[in-house]
């Protein structure tokens, strides 16, 4: 450790990153040195080439921000009265809030894994980890430290790690849109921090953003579905992350591979042990980036506004409607996948305002007034197939727009679903 137990890293966007002794201690474990190897983009990097950066630096990233914005609440006097613990609660919790997180971004989660806050905890729980937070000196500090990152609890500095204007989603969306290459990500990110107050007092004390913060607010949740619509939900990487989903969840099944092995492993790792299976196929093809192609692809302002939830909230039912629709095509098991993402809390801006006036309102913010529009525009139901075959669009669409215990009667009868 460096002498006076301080630190500064080179961050390709930050610049210097200042990590305290506490800090340092966490990054030499072994938990988070296994987010150098978990890509904060999943299989991105098939599409935009720069978006091999981890979940490590955007810890690190995110760490960097709420050191910044507990500075700027600090000049302000506004943390007069926040005991000690709960500043290096918070700190701490910014650098292990993606602790938990699987290989490849969300997908896992997407295929009914349980999320990476509810993983969190077993990280924290690594001895090696476990012994370096135990050093800090904080009673409960691996249960405080998984509330926040949970966004539970009574601190109210929790709004920073898990809430609407959270230091994650700053970092995240101008760092993804700095790796990808694109313009879509920028966040004005020093008015944000500036815009940090605290509202109410004692256990009321919660996270708002001053007046004067709100354009700055609305332009990071339009970046955001701009980052949905272009990247995180571009078709290719959709492909890949469908053809991802179901190689995983098949070996799951066939009991070749351990859930909580997965939730310990890293990108290259995981892949290599799907590639060593006896059937490598979809890890072939997502390996040499033979991705599958669209054959059906609409967007979901075409749909009613609550269409298809099931499929992106219901992989077992969703399963098997792909199996049945493969087998009506003329396909194997797995050679046609059914794509539509959703993120319903895209654009959510449930934070409060501290007017000039000194008063306090939720945020009435323009952009939340076409929430449900922009969701949508960023949506498309599409289904990936392994080699083209028709298919027919106002059936897939029909089939979509029930709902889940209407799919899983239509899917048990013996009729075909493309008839």
């Amino acid at each position: 450790m460096p002498a006076g137990g301080y630190d500064v890293v080179r961050d390709p966007l930050w610049n210097n990153i200042g990590i305290d002794h506490q800090a340092l201690a966490v990054l030499d474990t072994e938990p988070f040195q296994r987010l150098r190897y978990v890509r904060q983009l999943g299989h991105a990097f098939l599409v935009y080439p720069g978006a091999t950066h981890t979940r490590f630096e955007h810890a690190l990233g995110t760490y960097h921000l709420a050191r910044r914005a507990l500075t700027v609440l600090a000049e302000r006097g506004q943390l007069d009265a926040v005991p000690p613990d709960e500043l290096t609660l918070t700190r701490l919790a910014a650098l292990l809030h993606d602790i938990g997180h699987y290989p490849f971004s969300h997908a896992l989660e997407e295929a009914g894994l349980a999320s990476h806050e509810t993983l969190a905890r077993r990280h924290l729980d690594h001895p090696q980890l476990a012994a370096v937070l135990d050093q800090v000196g904080i009673p409960d500090i691996t249960t405080r430290l998984t509330d926040l990152i949970s966004g539970r609890g009574s601190s109210g500095l929790r709004g920073l790690i898990s809430g609407a204007l959270d230091l994650d989603k700053i970092d995240y969306l101008t760092r993804d849109a700095r790796m990808s290459g694109v313009p879509y990500g920028t966040v004005d990110v020093d008015r944000l921090l500036h815009a940090f107050t605290l509202i109410g007092e004692g256990s009321e004390r919660t996270v708002g953003i001053h007046e004067k913060g709100v354009s700055a607010l609305e332009s990071l949740l339009f970046a955001k579905y701009q980052m949905y619509r272009n990247v995180y939900w571009h078709h290719a990487v959709r492909s890949a992350t469908t053809m991802f989903k179901r190689l995983v969840r098949s070996s799951i099944a066939q009991g070749m591979i351990d859930v909580d092995w997965i939730a310990e492993s890293t990108d290259e790792a995981l892949m290599e042990r799907l590639r060593s299976l006896p059937d490598p196929g979809l890890a072939e093809r997502l390996r040499a980036r033979r991705l599958y192609k669209r054959v059906l692809d609409v967007p979901a302002s075409d749909l009613p506004l609550d269409a298809g939830r099931w499929v992106a909230e219901v992989p077992d039912l969703v399963e098997q409607v792909e199996d049945r629709l493969a087998e009506e095509s003329g396909l194997e098991r797995g050679e046609l996948l059914l794509d539509f993402p959703a993120k319903p809390a895209m654009l959510a801006g449930d934070i409060q305002v501290l007017r000039r006036d000194h008063s306090v309102a939720p945020a009435r913010l323009e952009i939340l007034k076409v929430a449900d529009e922009l969701h949508a525009a960023a949506r498309r139901l599409r289904i990936y197939a392994a080699r083209p075959v028709p298919v027919q669009a106002s059936r897939i669409i029909a089939l979509v727009e029930l709902a889940p215990d209407d799919i899983t009667r239509v899917v048990a009868r013996e009729h075909a679903l493309l008839s």
